[in-house]
């Protein structure tokens, strides 16, 4: 299978079956067996030539028992297409080479959200079964369980179903455009794309000094050292500010995947329909990400959902590309985690905290950071509900949870943490208006 939108994830397994008799057969050779039998106590020869036709094909079919070294070898190509109107699907092909004896072949499809297709097919018509369904979520997604069972000539001979074979399909964020992005308050790095506020080489003009030791003698200012000298020996350089890069670390709070629809919350969110929070977390981590290396900055990882969670910060092209690594395949965890004190973070950074803010522990992390000194930033990544079908109990739970949650939010906003709503939401300015405001907000000159 081909796919010009992506690469193609294959996954091969080779398997060697278990062969065990029929229904069929068992009862082809019990039924003769006890004609025969009546038969001959009978002393009826007629009765027994009625169990030589059921006594004959159960000797032929055991004759026909496959060879117990043979194997099959399943095969599913996975790609990702996308379409003009924006939307992309998973396409897949199934294809199944079965050993020697085998006839027919129970192949079991279980695709994700989609109904389960039993398919029985002849052994020669099995080089490719295709399917397609659509993609919903970015991350690591299961697109499609493979199993079969292997019948032999006149069915005779059937094996035990095969082991599940799991086909799955990292799916990359979508990169929202980001004009500015917000920078720590001073900029520690010694050389880099932003203007910080000591001397040195590569920024704006700074101011007109006099001439110092250790100051280049090409940056002496020959017509300011001619106004302003009142001897032989008065010159004047000129001063630019130095330029720096900024720190960031990004920390997702991959803890809980939450979706649009409330009456889900409480229930596994893998195969949920619409927005989940880890949905908009993985978009704007990529996003955020991709804008701060692409303005030649350091940018680190931290992933609470896991113990090896962190990505050191770094830069470049090939960091980038393990960053997007890392945050495509974010996803919530079955163990929770009891952390006692907030991740460390590079001094002078600014610390971006991704998380639905549905309990304490990303807010006491964050206030954590606060207090040494850190800009962070609350990204809230908590999707619009959708209230549809919830019953009063749903509602008046959510309407809680909610309030609870705007104070966790206060409480945040009271101790200098900044909010930045990464959703789209009529209500609010958009994101590219709050993200330029905190842009502009953020750094103070020294």
């Amino acid at each position: 299978m081909k796919d010009g939108a992506g690469t193609v994830t294959s996954i091969a397994e080779v398997q060697r079956p278990a062969w065990r008799a029929s229904t069929a057969l068992q009862l082809a050779v019990a039924v003769g067996l006890v004609i025969a039998t009546v038969g001959t106590l009978a002393s009826r020869v007629d009765i027994v030539l009625l169990a030589l036709p059921l006594l004959l094909s159960a000797a032929i079919s055991l004759d026909q028992r496959p060879a117990e070294d043979s194997s099959s070898r399943l095969q599913i190509d996975v790609a990702q297409r996308a379409h003009a109107d924006g939307t992309s699907e998973f396409a897949y092909d199934v294809a199944l080479e079965a050993p020697p004896g085998t006839a027919f072949v129970h192949l079991r499809l279980v695709p994700q959200g989609a109904p389960v297709f039993d398919l029985i097919l002849a052994a020669d018509h099995i080089d490719s079964v295709a399917g397609g369904l659509p993609v919903v979520h970015s991350g690591r997604q299961r697109v499609v369980d493979v199993s079969y069972r292997l019948i032999g000539v006149n069915g005779a001979w059937i094996s035990a179903p095969s082991p599940i074979v799991v086909a799955e399909r990292v799916v990359d964020p979508a990169l929202a455009p980001i004009a500015s992005i917000p920078l720590p308050h001073r900029l520690s790095g010694l050389t880099g794309t932003h203007a910080s506020a000591r001397p040195g080489d590569g920024g704006e003009f700074r101011d007109l000094h006099p001439y110092a030791p250790g100051d280049r003698l090409r940056r002496i200012d020959w017509k300011s050292t001619a106004r302003r000298s009142q001897g032989l020996g008065d010159l004047y350089v000129r001063r630019t500010d130095a330029t720096a890069d900024a720190t960031l670390v990004l920390v997702i709070d991959g803890r809980d995947e939450i979706g649009e629809r409330v009456e889900q919350w409480s229930a596994d969110a893998d195969g949920a329909v619409g927005l989940t929070s880890l949905d908009v977390a993985r978009e704007a981590a990529a996003s955020l990400a991709a804008a701060a290396i692409g303005g030649g900055d350091r940018v680190g990882l931290f992933d609470l959902a896991v113990h090896d969670g962190l990505v050191p910060a770094g830069c470049g092209k090939r960091h980038l590309d393990r960053l997007r690594r890392r945050i495509a395949v974010v996803g919530p965890s079955s163990i929770r985690l009891s952390r006692r004190r907030a991740p460390i973070v590079p001094a002078g950074s600014i610390v971006y905290l991704l998380s639905t803010f549905l309990d304490d522990e990303g807010t006491s992390m964050a206030l954590l950071w606060r207090a040494s000194g850190h800009r962070v930033i609350a990204v809230d990544i908590l999707p619009a509900p959708m209230m549809e079908g919830s019953a009063p109990a749903t509602r008046v739970a959510h309407r809680l949870l909610m309030a609870e949650r705007r104070q966790r939010i206060a409480l945040l906003q009271s101790n200098g943490i900044e909010l930045l709503r990464w959703q789209e939401d009529a209500s609010q300015p958009s994101r590219a208006v709050m993200l330029r405001t905190l842009a502009r907000a953020g750094r103070r000159r020294a």
